[in-house]
């Protein structure tokens, strides 16, 4: 009889789980944008105006995203904040900490729910971590009252 070894294979590490749930995440993320941008589009020229500007498909309307403060969008992957009036900044929702996707903005700060890292609605910075690396800017187009990804 050939020897064969009692010991069961060894499960992957916690690193290689987060490391591929979060791979599998952003590929999901990426495709979802994806189709969302061939969507919008496609239905752009039956859409009415009101619905699209330059840059794309609106996000929202300046009047939604209050002041000092901002709003998540997580079809779209972004939160777009107003730092001071009637400025607008956006950035990506995924926390450059391991990828969790941010859930509140509060006094002036982005917080991932995951590890609690802080980011400001200013720039996007680290206000407190584990974070290391700023949320990346997203490029936005504000016209009139409407703001859309650009």
């Amino acid at each position: 009889m050939a020897s064969e070894s009692i010991h069961p294979a060894s499960a992957p590490s916690r690193r290689v789980v987060v490391a591929a749930v979060g791979a599998a995440g952003l590929a999901l993320t990426l495709n979802a944008c994806g189709s969302e941008d061939d969507s919008s589009s496609s239905s752009s020229s039956s859409s009415s105006s009101s619905d699209t500007a330059a840059g794309g498909s609106v996000l929202a309307k300046t009047s939604d995203i209050p002041e000092g403060g901002g709003k998540i969008f997580k079809d779209s992957g972004v939160v777009v904040t107003q730092p001071t009036a009637g400025e607008f900044k956006a950035f990506s929702s995924k926390c450059t900490h391991q990828g969790c996707a941010v859930t509140g903005i509060t006094n002036g700060v982005i917080t991932c729910p995951c590890h609690k890292s802080e980011f400001s609605v200013t720039d996007g910075s680290v206000k407190k971590g584990p974070a290391t690396q700023p949320l990346p800017e997203e490029k936005i187009t504000v016209s009139g009252d409407s703001i859309s990804l650009a």
